[in-house]
């Protein structure tokens, strides 16, 4: 098999409790303000971790916690959307997304890891997509806990 991809890497500082973030992390309700239209999340380990978007595209990502530490840290396998549902979910999801927070002067870092990335143009294509994907939600959840710390 190919020398897999770097994982995607991606900082938001946000200037807010670390509490107030970790739980954006695992309560369902605040997970369907920024990352997805309907969440169900078991917040212990090896629980279940269901995110459901409208898209486009539509899809559901069925994982479970693999980390979990109380305001430090959250990890879940990840399912992908189509169309890279054959090489990512199959026979069973191949990457798993880690989040960890760390206090710094301007706030706390807010750092996503997605992994477990393959080395053919398929998964370059795939990581792509979930790099802009990632990006574009670690915004929004910044976003909203502003909004949510100030109106």
């Amino acid at each position: 098999m190919d020398e897999g991809l770097d994982p995607i890497l991606i900082q938001v500082t946000i200037p807010l409790p670390v509490p107030m973030i970790h739980g954006a992390l695992l309560d369902a309700k605040k997970l369907e303000a920024w990352l997805c239209e309907h969440a169900s999340v078991d917040p212990r380990l090896g629980g279940d971790y269901h995110l459901v978007f409208q898209g486009p595209p539509a899809f559901e990502s069925r994982g479970a916690i693999t980390h979990l530490t109380a305001d430090v840290d959250v990890g879940f396998r990840w399912q992908a959307p189509p169309p890279f549902e054959a090489l990512m979910n199959l026979p069973e999801p191949r990457t798993g997304v880690y989040v960890r927070l760390q206090e710094s002067p301007e706030g706390v870092d807010v750092t996503l890891e997605h992994s477990g990335w393959g080395g053919s143009p398929e998964w370059e294509e795939a990581r792509s997509w979930h790099f802009h994907f990632w990006e574009e939600r670690l915004n929004r959840l910044k976003d909203y806990l502003i909004r949510e710390a100030y109106g």
